[in-house]
């Protein structure tokens, strides 16, 4: 369905953007993305609320995702 989030856990929003995992989970905790679920290894992030890095055809890691409130000021600076 196009409005249900596209739950994953932090270990594959962290390789979709390319950031820690910590920083998923920091992002969560301040507010800046939603987070499904609570306890250990349950907790679900919406991969459409995040930008994906850019790879090269190898996999590699051009340019780091993230969400859109840090992509818009990276562009500003």
């Amino acid at each position: 369905m196009p409005g249900d989030p596209a739950l994953v856990d932090d270990a594959a929003i962290a390789y979709y953007t390319a950031r820690p995992a910590s920083t998923i989970r920091r992002w969560a905790a301040v507010g800046l993305v939603s987070r499904y679920g609570s306890g250990r290894g349950k907790v679900r992030y919406d991969a459409r609320e995040f930008i994906p890095a850019v790879r090269d055809g190898r996999g590699r890691v051009l340019e780091e995702g993230g969400i859109p409130e840090l992509m818009e000021r990276r562009k500003a600076a």
